[in-house]
């Protein structure tokens, strides 16, 4: 039997996101009524959302015709809550949940104190209001009368990555990353270049996706190849990237071209990089992936200096067509990934 599930992401990968989850499900992916950051479809086995790379979060919908949340502990609809946390439980054994939190408006009125109670008890989870390993929204159905439970199926996140063992100032989100690497049609045979690379998000979900005949990583800084090469070692995948801790703009690196696909995401100038030099940097990235890539070949970048980008892409108009332009929200900011084709 199908089952209903909601899965949360960054508004604007609506579309890379129902592209990837519907390879998994069983009925058409629609989105939630009133949200950009939530899609639902039917799934015959849970187990494989748990591997998807541009979903935040991945919940099991359960729905109630109920008027109001009082009545969820009947024993005609409780039972049905506390199966849905067994499944939680059981996908994910090797890290076990311990504790649950409920995310509900009025979560602290004696209605939810009593269900948490109920809920403790049934399931031998212990209640944590603010870091609750499973966590379940109960909220007004959104496509008609009743109330909806959402238990993640998760412990944490999915944009949580296990490899991720070194952070660095203005990481790109993991999900972010992971787009970014289906936008640019990942082909075992491709050579991959990642510019600027960072603590090297993007070359890790670039191989996690598909082999590449060949990947480097390049940066400026040694504290960022250090943390590529720790978060590299962590995914399983030192023996596959060649670092580089140079500037773009020599030519050690390029010798492994001509390259298939370039990924970059060059400094904004709130947490790296300056505001004021921005554009000679955006300008060298365009030209140096330009001289690097093959025609036909890909540049995927993120950037939030979007009127820069759009002056450096006019000037390189001769070298790069525009493939794509999605425009994404994350923790603030409105960054944007731009696809693009190295003219012939």
């Amino acid at each position: 039997m199908a089952s209903p599930v909601e899965l949360t992401f960054l508004p604007g990968l609506g579309d890379v996101v129902t592209e990837e989850v519907g390879g998994l499900s069983v009925a058409k992916v629609r989105p939630v009524p009133g949200r950009q950051d939530a899609v639902r479809c039917r799934v015959s086995e849970l187990a494989p959302l748990l591997s998807l790379r541009t979903v935040v979060a991945p919940f099991l919908v359960l729905t109630f015709d109920v008027p109001r949340p009082r009545s969820l502990s009947s024993g005609e609809y409780f039972p049905r809550i506390v199966d849905a946390i067994v499944q939680a439980k059981r996908l994910n054994s090797d890290d076990p949940l311990r504790t649950f939190r409920i995310e509900a408006a009025g979560s602290d009125s004696p209605v939810f104190r009593r269900l948490a109670d109920q809920i403790a008890q049934a399931s031998g989870l212990v209640a944590d209001e603010s870091g609750g390993d499973c966590v379940l929204r109960f909220r007004r159905a959104v496509d008609g009368p009743g109330w909806e439970v959402l238990v993640r199926l998760t412990k944490r996140p999915l944009a949580t990555r296990p490899w991720r063992v070194r952070g660095y100032p203005a990481a790109v989100n993991a999900t972010i990353a992971a787009a970014m690497v289906r936008l640019s049609r990942p082909d075992p045979a491709d050579r991959v270049a990642n510019l600027m690379c960072g603590s090297g998000t993007l070359l890790v979900e670039r191989l996690l996706a598909a082999p590449a005949r060949s990947a480097v990583g390049v940066d400026i800084s040694s504290d960022a190849i250090s943390a590529s090469a720790d978060n590299l070692a962590a995914a399983g995948l030192t023996d596959r990237v060649t670092l580089h801790h140079t500037d773009i703009a020599d030519s050690e690196w390029a010798t492994a071209g001509p390259f298939d696909v370039v990924f970059a995401d060059p400094p904004w100038g709130d947490k790296i990089g300056r505001h004021d030099t921005n554009e000679s940097v955006h300008q060298e990235l365009l030209q140096r992936a330009a001289d690097t890539c093959r025609p036909g070949g890909r540049l995927v970048a993120l950037t939030h200096e979007i009127k820069v980008m759009q002056r450096c892409l006019q000037r390189t108009a001769d070298s790069w067509d525009v493939r794509d332009e999605l425009r994404v929200f994350a923790k603030g900011h409105h960054p944007r990934i731009y696809l693009l084709q190295r003219k012939t």
